[in-house]
């Protein structure tokens, strides 16, 4: 780690963490949850993987342009109903099988296995409570209302967090600087004083960068949508504004803020 990024780290007095795919493997209960819904509810004459492929196909450029499109994408603020079974419209659409029945009913599959599926990262509730001792801990995560505080619920984090910053109530997401400002007076903190930890360089990484704060990137091999084309995670990159600290498992964050 250079100078810059030890000085930045040493005067963290809060931490926000990003929530999918940052404290719990979200892609992984996706995927999960995705070929239990399409075995329990089988598409005539296609196999689940083509399913999930289709599913992935559609989920490209859909979650795309969700917020060209304001009447979806106020209903997503507050409830995942309406997008989630709208892509599964599309999915049907695509295999030549439409149906708004079939795809409400695997929309429900899909919400509800995926949620069974959703678990935390192994080390999540270790390095919350290590680090709960000594910092405000808060969230920043985008989605809808009504997902976002059912994924906290599931995961069971709700009594470390001090703020809570979900797309759906704030009615605005990151990477836009009010959501960072409001977590930042939440703490009372100035930006030297926070530290960002998420999995998406260009949601949580590079606007915290942006605004003043230390950064740390986890960037793990399962941070993979069923959309993926090559199965791999957002690769690192070699030149512009990196993160003070890139990271596989969230307990390697504990011996840079000298824990």
């Amino acid at each position: 780690m250079n100078p810059a990024a030890k000085e930045r780290l040493s005067k963290v007095k809060a931490i926000y963490f990003d929530l999918d795919d940052t404290l719990c493997g979200y892609w992984d209960a996706s995927k999960k949850g995705l070929r239990e819904a399409f075995e329990l509810n089988p598409i005539p004459g296609v196999s689940t993987d083509d399913a999930i492929a289709a599913w992935g196909g559609a989920f490209q450029g859909f979650s795309r342009d969700l917020k060209k499109i304001p009447d979806l994408y106020d209903a997503y603020l507050t409830s995942g109903e309406p997008t989630r079974t709208h892509q599964m419209r599309l999915t049907l659409e695509g295999l030549g099988q439409p149906s708004d029945e079939f795809a409400a009913r695997l929309s429900q599959a899909y919400m509800e296995r995926r949620d069974a599926n959703l678990k935390l990262f192994p080390d999540a509730i270790s390095v919350l409570d290590t680090l709960s001792q000594r910092f405000k801990i808060g969230l920043i995560t985008n989605g809808p209302a009504d997902i976002q505080n059912q994924e906290i619920d599931t995961t069971g984090i709700r009594n470390y967090l001090h703020a809570i910053f979900i797309e759906g109530e704030q009615r605005v997401g990151k990477p836009e600087k009010i959501v960072f400002d409001r977590a930042a007076a939440a703490m009372e903190c100035d930006p030297e004083g926070l530290l960002m930890v998420g999995n998406s360089l260009h949601h949580d990484i590079l606007p915290a960068i942006d605004f003043g704060w230390a950064t740390v990137w986890t960037h793990r091999a399962t941070d993979v949508p069923p959309s993926s084309k090559t199965g791999k995670p957002e690769p690192i990159p070699t030149e512009g504004p990196l993160p003070d600290l890139i990271v596989n498992h969230l307990s390697e964050i504990l011996p840079y803020l000298e824990l």
